[in-house]
């Protein structure tokens, strides 16, 4: 059950993503937290999203737009530091409010509340009909690399602002898809050396409650990333770049609400 619970996720997910640019992490965390506590479930997860970025920088990397990667990764990469520093601000700070969910306790943060409303608005943006031809002026690609970084260092929530400045940067499908690649992979990096401790949780005896091999649970995930990474670039060339506007704006709105609500 541990293999296939942690495979399927992470195939479909990851698939999804491809086109998304975000949810790995937010869907599969989750499923590793079945298995093990939840520093481990992270770091596990962290492992897991990596190195299904850079698989996916082979794959369709080289359609990336090398200028606005440029433009957006760079100043995503510093922006993220900070985020991580005012984490460590504000971490203390007690939840806005607190509510049951079944057997665990929903919390909505200031921080989880302010990253949801930006999401929101973005996902009601990209749904709504007469936005369809709107697209950022080139001048603002670095302040979505600046708040996705930002954000990313503060919650780790940094796929979906990505996929909100850039899905607007009059960038091609396979262009747009190659850029948020290359750009996760920056991001990912910057954000895995300040959450360094992260891995902290694989010291020790790495097995799931079921018994299961921890690292044999996180290569799975990979593999199982991998074949869905690879799916998604053969369905590429069939998929609209509107059908992706609109997978993106459904994500980024049960996203939104979702951490608005405290539920993630």
């Amino acid at each position: 059950m541990d293999y296939f619970v942690i495979s399927i996720t992470a195939l479909i997910v990851s698939t999804l993503t491809l086109f998304s640019g975000f949810g790995l992490g937010t869907l599969l965390m989750p499923a590793f937290a079945l298995f093990f506590p939840i520093p481990v479930a992270v770091a596990a997860t962290a492992l897991v999203h990596l190195a299904n970025n850079i698989f996916k920088v082979f794959l369709v990397g080289r359609q990336a737009d090398r200028r606005v990667v440029l433009k957006f990764a760079i100043p995503a990469a510093l922006a993220a530091f900070v985020g991580a520093w005012l984490l460590e601000v504000i971490s203390g700070a007690a939840p806005l409010f607190a509510y049951a969910l079944g057997e665990r306790t929903a919390e909505i943060t200031p921080v989880k509340l302010i990253i949801g409303a930006l999401i929101v608005g973005f996902a009601l943006l990209e749904l709504a009909p007469r936005f369809e031809s709107l697209a950022f002026n080139p001048r603002y690609i670095p302040l979505g690399g600046v708040l996705s970084g930002f954000f990313g260092g503060l919650s780790g929530h940094q796929g979906a602002l990505r996929s909100a400045f850039l899905i607007r940067a009059g960038l091609s499908k396979e262009a747009f898809i190659g850029t948020m690649v290359v750009s996760a992979v920056v991001g990912d990096v910057a954000r895995l050396l300040v959450y360094g401790a992260t891995f902290s949780g694989f010291s020790g005896t790495f097995v799931s409650r079921g018994g299961a091999s921890g690292w044999a649970l996180v290569g799975a995930g990979i593999v199982a990333a991998f074949a869905g990474s690879m799916l998604g670039a053969r369905l590429v060339k069939k998929v609209t770049m509107k059908t992706i506007r609109l997978i993106v704006g459904v994500m980024l709105l049960a996203l939104g609400i979702a951490l608005s609500a405290g539920v993630i």
